[in-house]
């Protein structure tokens, strides 16, 4: 069994027990619920901004703890400052050490944010609404082109804007008509290897409709400016800027150097 297959298995698990905890009829009640979310399709388009979509990662399976301690309000306010596009908030308690609690103290920004999970249910995309979360991800790898189509109308039903997140030419088949962002992952999520030539090659394979974000191992200005070439709208960033003693500096100087 692969990492993958280990967070699904136990995802399955705490889906379960929150169902029982607070049923979708709940979550329906809250205050976020009868908002109107935020396009992060919008923003990646406003080219007086970053492109940059700034994540909030509290640790991975692969490096262990990056930032036990990091603030989800003042980090994610900082990267708003700074010229992010968009926010990327962990809520994997598990695996990644996050919460629901901290997409919702990174709601205070006005800018998108997407609720970063291992979505397998329709119950996640009501949750992740009611929350705040303005972008749900979808990761092809675990879950069928069916399951994603399903998934993806339940977040439009709901306003909310849909990511799918492939890793092979074999998952293009995953992108449907609900699918507002297509985000190619530069991480081999079963051997956790980075080539950001994955987004080069799989860039022109994705349809033109789609805007194109790239995921995992950017972490020079360069890299940016290449993949930006390959027509990529956005740029999803997180251990590079949460590994820094504080983010918030590390983020600043990064857009400084992507402006020069």
């Amino acid at each position: 069994m692969n990492i993958l297959e280990t967070i699904v298995k136990q995802k399955k698990v705490e889906v379960a027990q929150r169902k029982q905890q607070t049923p979708a009829a709940v979550l329906e009640q809250a205050e976020w619920f009868s908002k109107t979310p935020l396009s992060l399709r919008r923003f990646l388009l406003d080219e007086s901004k970053t492109g940059i979509i700034a994540e909030f990662k509290r640790k991975s399976p692969s490096k262990g703890w990056i930032n036990a301690d990091a603030d989800p309000a003042v980090v994610t306010t900082a990267y708003t400052q700074h010229g992010a596009s968009g926010l990327s908030v962990l809520t994997d308690e598990s695996f990644f050490g996050g919460s629901l609690d901290d997409l919702k103290k990174a709601r205070i920004s006005n800018i998108p944010v997407l609720r970063k999970d291992f979505i397998i249910d329709a119950y996640q995309v009501v949750e992740a609404k009611a929350v705040g979360a303005d972008v749900i991800l979808l990761i092809a790898a675990n879950l069928t082109p069916a399951q994603v189509k399903t998934l993806a109308s339940t977040a439009k039903n709901l306003g909310l804007e849909v990511l799918l997140e492939i890793h092979s030419k074999e998952e293009l088949e995953h992108i449907c008509d609900e699918v507002d962002i297509v985000g190619v992952n530069n991480r081999n999520l079963k051997t956790f290897e980075v080539s950001i030539e994955t987004s080069v090659y799989l860039g022109n394979l994705i349809p033109a409709d789609k805007i194109k974000i790239s995921e995992s191992g950017i972490s020079d200005v360069k890299t940016i400016k290449e993949l930006k070439e390959h027509d990529y709208k956005g740029f999803l960033i997180g251990e590079n800027f949460m590994k820094a003693p504080d983010p918030a500096i590390a983020f600043a100087a990064f857009v400084e150097q992507l402006k020069s």
